[in-house]
């Protein structure tokens, strides 16, 4: 339930919010809100979502008298950092977003458009976004508080870019979900959407399986595996009238102040054949973008490595390459058995990864006595005899 009250926006209200964001809730509620009491769940809401926004959207955090909905909503939007991404790989004079939510990803399009449209089927939420975007000063985007398939319809203009974030009617499925299952339903209005625009920008959630939205949607051009600091946050679907050639693969790791990329086509990854070896003095990790995307073999070639199996999905190599990932220094690679290791491995903890392994890290941890930390990296996997080792390592360079 999302509500917007303005009595929240008055001075001390929001004074009162700012000076204690790091205060504890149960804490506050027990010694009681100094306001009308039919405002204490709607400021505790506000602390709350306040203070998840201090690192995801530190423009608004550090705006006056922003307006917040429920704390759901916060997690449900995009980070200023991939919304800022999204906004640099397209441009133009106009575009339109049906599923516009916290407006996070529109505040971003507008430093790239003329003109950016809003629709929000939610009247709370469209008029938070408004009033979010006058403290912002951000002058150049149209709220509608409709169906943004209906404002496209209704309007019957057209639009450089079509951008579209659908949400899953129901979790019933968990995990594994289709584009189908998804609201506005994109496999079916395509050909509807493609009347009013050339280029459709969608995003997904990273639980959607690739192969899966390939099989759904029509006219894929260009997909954006993007991670923040190695997390997957999104995927995003670049869809072109008419376009009928290979899927270009674009992989982000978006880090504090840089991004690394990897770029690959689809057609090339099936056609690609790594070459496999035991481990050698480098061992390589991809980072979680690549391995969401499934550039398991584009990888190794691009940078010269060999994969230690056809399912651990690590890399290895003589001389120390530059990699979009994980790079490590092997110190030893072991036969995995616990009289072995307890008689190499003397000390009490170290970073666990298990990559095409039977046993899990709480497993292993439980097993040989290991807490987690340190500076050693063990990786549990299998080699390209289908053996059982384990890889001591020292990390060279953070992700």
């Amino acid at each position: 339930m999302i509500s917007f009250n303005k009595d929240i926006l008055s001075f001390k209200i929001q004074e009162f919010i700012k000076n204690n964001l790091s205060s504890n809730i149960s804490d506050l509620i027990l010694k009681g809100i100094p306001f009308q009491e039919t405002l204490t769940t709607e400021i505790i809401n506000q602390i709350e979502a306040k203070n998840r926004s201090e690192k995801k959207l530190p423009t608004w955090f550090k705006t006056k008298n922003i307006y917040y909905p429920n704390k759901l909503n916060i997690e449900q939007t995009s980070s200023e950092a991939t919304a800022q991404f999204k906004s640099n790989l397209i441009s133009g004079d106009r575009l339109i977003d049906l599923t516009g939510g916290f407006g996070v990803d529109d505040f971003y399009f507008s430093k790239t458009f003329q003109n950016v449209i809003h629709c929000e089927i939610n009247k709370e939420l469209s008029e938070i976004v408004q009033h979010n975007y006058k403290q912002l000063e951000v002058k150049n985007i149209t709220c509608y508080n409709y169906n943004g398939l209906d404002v496209l319809k209704d309007l019957n203009q057209t639009f450089d870019w079509i951008y579209v974030d659908p949400s899953r009617r129901h979790d019933s499925k968990g995990k594994v979900f289709l584009l189908n299952d998804c609201e506005p339903n994109i496999v079916e209005n395509s050909e509807v959407l493609f009347n009013y625009s050339n280029h459709i920008l969608i995003k997904t959630s990273p639980l959607l399986d690739i192969s899966s939205g390939l099989n759904e949607l029509t006219h894929v051009k260009h997909i954006y595996s993007v991670a923040v600091k190695n997390e997957v946050k999104e995927l995003l679907w670049v869809l072109e009238k008419d376009y009928q050639n290979a899927v270009t693969v674009e992989c982000v790791n978006i880090k504090k102040t840089s991004f690394k990329t990897f770029t690959f086509n689809l057609e090339d990854e099936t056609l690609t054949e790594a070459e496999y070896s035991l481990p050698k003095n480098y061992l390589y990790e991809p980072n979680s973008a690549i391995l969401k995307a499934g550039a398991f073999n584009q990888v190794a070639v691009k940078y010269n490595l060999s994969k230690l199996h056809k399912h651990s999905h690590l890399y290895t190599s003589e001389n120390l390459m530059d990699f979009p990932g994980r790079v490590f220094k092997i110190v030893s690679v072991l036969p995995y058995n616990r009289k072995s290791f307890k008689k190499y491995y003397t000390k009490s903890s170290a970073n666990v990864t298990t990559r095409n392994f039977p046993e899990s890290v709480a497993s292993i941890r439980k097993k040989l006595q290991l807490k987690d930390g340190g500076t050693d990296y063990l990786f549990f996997s299998t080699n390209m005899k289908n053996e059982k080792i384990v890889i001591h390592c020292k990390k060279m360079e953070n992700l």
